[in-house]
Parts: C-alpha cells; sequence; structure tokens
C-alpha cells in the first residue's frame, strides 16, 4: 500500500484487494468520517501507470487467476507476478527488478512453467491507467487501506479495444479482508458493484480469460452412471493437485514436495488398481513417467523426514553425547540437501517432465479406457475395490512380529493401494467407502511409522560406523539405532492389534456386487 521505490531487488508481497466496478461518470463518495471505523482519508498525487501483460496464446495463466506483468509509473516499477490463495481477496505478488525490457525474467517463468507447461509467453495486452489513490485511516488514526480510482484504457496488439473504470481497496499492512469491509459497505451505497474479475487484465482479455483452465474442476458421479465418468473425475482430481503442489515447489513452499509426491503416487496407484478399466498402454505408460516424478521428489522428502526423526530421537537424551551425534547428523544429511533441492529443480526443468505435464493434462481431458468401463461404476468398481483389499490381506496374513523389515514395507505399499482406493471411491460411493478408507489409513499410519523408524535405525547404525565419527557421538546414534528398533517392535505389537477391527468384514459389505449405497 502507499508510494515505495522501484523494485530494486526480489521480493514477495501479500496483497489484500477488493475490486469494484462504477460506471465512467462515477462519483467518489466522502469517506472522511463516515462512521464505521473510518477516519481521515487522504488524497494522493495521481499516477500514469503503464502495464504490459504476458501469457500464452490461449490465455493458461489468465485461466488460473495469475497475473505476469511488466510495469512502470507506480513508484514500483518492475516484474510483477501475482499468484491466488484460496481467498479470492488475497494474493502473492512476487517483484523482480526491471532488469529485462522486453521478455519476462527467467525467475518468473520458472515459478509459472507448471502452468504454461513451456508455452511461449507473449505480450497480450497494455493497460494505460490513470491512478487517484487515497490513503484511508481508522478512527484511531492508523493506516487502513488504499482506495485507488482507476481510469483504465486497453490496448492489444497496438489497437485500443476498450475503456474501463475500476475502484481497487487494498488493505494495509497487518490489516485482513474484513478490515475493509467498512469501505466497500461506503462504496457500494454509493453505487459501486462488487466486481466479478480477478484482475484488470482478465477483464481486458475478455471472455476467453475467464475459461476453466486446462484442467477443469471434477464433477460428481452418481454409482449408476458409467465407471468411466468417476475414473476421469479422479484422474482430474490429481492431476489438478499435482499441479497446484507444482507451483508450491517452485515457490519452496512447507510440505509442497510431499504434497506433490503424494499426488503422483496417488495417480500411479489408481491406473494400477482400476487398470483392467483402462487402455493398458496408455496407463502403463503414465504409470512409468508418474514413478519417475515421484523418484525425483522422493530425496528430497525422504531426506527431511529422515533427518527429523533422528533429531528427534537425539533430543531426548540429556547428555553430550547426543549433542555430539546431533551434530554428526546434520553434517551429513545437511550435506544431502542441497544435492536433493538440485535434484528437483533439475528435473521440473526437464523437458521430459514437461512431456509428463502434457500427457497428465490430456489424460484428465481425454482419458483412455477399456469397453469394461462403459458398465455402470457401482458395478464395475466394487470388485477392483474387493480385489486390492484380498491382495493387501494376503500380505498381512504372511507377516511375522519378528519378521524382516522388507515384508512389513510390502505390506505397507498394499495398505496404500487399498487406501488410495477407497479414497477414489468416496466421491461416488459416499459414506461407506470414506469409513473403509478412514479404517484403512489407521494402518497405512502405523506401517508409515514402521518404515521409518526401521529407516531412522539403519542410518543411526551406518552414522556410528562412519569414518571420523567419535566414540561420543558413535555411542549416541547406537542408543538412537535401538530406540528406533524399539520403536519398530512397539508398531508391530500395535499392528497385531488393529488389524483385526480394520478387517471387520462390516466395512466392506457394500462391495457387495451391484450394490450402491
Amino acid at each position: 500500500m502507499g508510494y515505495r521505490p522501484g523494485v530494486t531487488e526480489p521480493r514477495v508481497h501479500r496483497e489484500i484487494e477488493r475490486k469494484l466496478d462504477v460506471p465512467a461518470r462515477f462519483r467518489l463518495p466522502s469517506l472522511s468520517g463516515a462512521g464505521n471505523g473510518i477516519g481521515e482519508v487522504h488524497r494522493q498525487p495521481t499516477l500514469r501507470l503503464t502495464a504490459a501483460y504476458y501469457d500464452t496464446a490461449d490465455l493458461r495463466l489468465a485461466r488460473h487467476r495469475i497475473t505476469l506483468r511488466r510495469r512502470t509509473g507506480g513508484g514500483d516499477d518492475g516484474w510483477h507476478l501475482k499468484l491466488p490463495h484460496a481467498d479470492e481477496a488475497t494474493r502473492d505478488e512476487v517483484q523482480l527488478p526491471l532488469r529485462t525490457r522486453d521478455a519476462p525474467p527467467v525467475e518468473l517463468t520458472t515459478l509459472v512453467l507448471g502452468i504454461t507447461r513451456g508455452a511461449p509467453l507473449l505480450a497480450v495486452a497494455t493497460l494505460r491507467t490513470e491512478r487517484r489513490p487515497s490513503l484511508v485511516f481508522d478512527e484511531h488514526g492508523r493506516a487502513l487501506a488504499e482506495l485507488t480510482d482507476d481510469r483504465v484504457s486497453v490496448s492489444i496488439d497496438g489497437t485500443a479495444k476498450s475503456h474501463f473504470r475500476e475502484l481497487e481497496v487494498e488493505a494495509a499492512d497487518g490489516r485482513t479482508a474484513d478490515d475493509l469491509q467498512p469501505v466497500i459497505a461506503a462504496l457500494v451505497a454509493a453505487g459501486a458493484v462488487e466486481s466479478g474479475f480477478a484482475s484488470k487484465a482478465v477483464r481486458a482479455l475478455g471472455p476467453r480469460a475467464v475459461e476453466p483452465p486446462d484442467v477443469a474442476a471434477a464433477r460428481s458421479v452418481h454409482p449408476r452412471e458409467p465407471a468411466a465418468d468417476a475414473l476421469q473425475a479422479l484422474i482430474t482430481r490429481h492431476v489438478s493437485s499435482f499441479i497446484a503442489s507444482d507451483l508450491g515447489v517452485r515457490r519452496g513452499l512447507p510440505d509442497a514436495v510431499h504434497q506433490m509426491r503424494v499426488s503422483a503416487r496417488r495417480l500411479r496407484s489408481a491406473l494400477k488398481v482400476f487398470a483392467p478399466l483402462m487402455s493398458a498402454e496408455w496407463a502403463d505408460a503414465l504409470r512409468e513417467e508418474l514413478a519417475w516424478v515421484a523418484g525425483e521428489l522422493g530425496a528430497s522428502r525422504d531426506r527431511e523426514v529422515l533427518e527429523t526423526r533422528l533429531l528427534a530421537g537425539l533430543a531426548t537424551m540429556d547428555d553430550k553425547s547426543a549433542r555430539s551425534a546431533e551434530a554428526v547428523v546434520r553434517r551429513e544429511l545437511g550435506a544431502h540437501e542441497q544435492q536433493a533441492t538440485s535434484q528437483v529443480d533439475t528435473a521440473m526443468c526437464s523437458a521430459r517432465y514437461l512431456a509428463l505435464l502434457d500427457a497428465l493434462v490430456e489424460a484428465a481431458r481425454t482419458p483412455q479406457f477399456s469397453p469394461a468401463a462403459a458398465a455402470p461404476a457401482a458395478e464395475a468398481l466394487p470388485p477392483l475395490m474387493r480385489a486390492t483389499w484380498k491382495r493387501l490381506a494376503r500380505e498381512v496374513r504372511a507377516l511375522h512380529k519378528h519378521g524382516h523389515d522388507d515384508a512389513w514395507h510390502s505390506a505397507r505399499i498394499r495398505a496404500k493401494h487399498a487406501r488410495y482406493a477407497a479414497d477414489a471411491l468416496a466421491p461416488v460411493f459416499g459414506k461407506p467407502a470414506r469409513k473403509l478408507a478412514g479404517q484403512l489409513a489407521r494402518v497405512t499410519e502405523l506401517l508409515g511409522t514402521h518404515q521409518d523408524a526401521a529407516i531412522a535405525a539403519d542410518t543411526a547404525r551406518t552414522l556410528a560406523a562412519a569414518k571420523g565419527v567419535g566414540g561420543r557421538a558413535g555411542y549416541a546414534l547406537g542408543q538412537l539405532h535401538d530406540a528406533q528398533r524399539a520403536e519398530v517392535q512397539r508398531v508391530r505389537g500395535q499392528f497385531v492389534k488393529v488389524w483385526p477391527k480394520v478387517a471387520n468384514p462390516r466395512w466392506r459389505r457394500w462391495l457387495r456386487a451391484g450394490a450402491t449405497p
């Protein structure tokens, strides 16, 4: 809000803003002392802004509520990339200096590569704005918002296309969307109408900019509809989640790598569990590429989980040996962090990855099914869920409390397939499928803990025996190994108690052939 110097270094600004449409002759009301917490309003000098907006030829950014522009004249001259939040009033604006004139900087184009999928970014519109800003304060003299009265002219391919007038109300630092409501209410009372456009660029670019993104929202499917419709909705949900996580990974957001990997795994599992209803060649090729990208993401995520568990275990030991061991863990695992991050970055900018994104978008739009997928979902899907359950039950019967870790890991993979399959059926079959998925989640969480503890124990033993590790650190790492192996046995004992409850047939009665909840 307010006047800032031109962008001289990269920065991210959280923008909370509401837009209102007004006619050309709208008279801005006096807000000073209007009540409802509004105090003084200070008019600021008029600005003349020029912004060139960039997008793909088919407006992939705009259709994802993303804008990329080069703007001058407003005190924050620079390249601006605006990224959406779930809350439509909030966006994150990534700003970079004007180091390049005609081509968007690679730092910004890389951030949205999962959306553009490598398609060229072109100048799609130029907006010239006469901006009349005012600073709005609350009744205690604290900054509340910036109100701008914008008169905008739009040019496309050098030709004037349209004019419009728009009001923007942007929250001051530390303010929320709710804090803007008194200002919005006063403007609406004077005849303004809340805008249906996410940005000036979307309004300028016309109907194409408000079309759905390449992967549209999945629709609801009834059990009596074809299984193909249910599976397409499933694929669409996971592809959409994968693409959304791509942006989070590129921005370095917490848990984004994990969420992206989970989306890849869930989709790959669905292609396996429901394989009889799909084109084998198509599904196998997609599964292979999903396995590749999950593997590329795995190094970063697995290292993070492992280091967290090892350090948490050492933190329970209150002695100098544990502190020495912590230093070993941070040094050895930290050395792999940069390599793992670089591996992810390289993979996600590769031609192979961009080809996978294209394949995923195409999979969501036009998946390839076998003739069996034409049967009603209630007939075609439950048998495949039953078969997945039977494979899991067979793995569990082969487990022994003191058996090898690999057998328990194999059961974990089967349990994940079953859980993902039940989750996949929940939008179609509702509560019974959700309950089964919930029971299976108990199993996957236990077996996930088992796997993490087993790997941590092996790592602790390897680090203790590594060259250059002193006696104190080695002793603490040995204790840590024993503690993690004890955790493995504790989880196995708990699993033995939980499994009979999860395996109760009542959770699967709805899977009878032809049954609909």
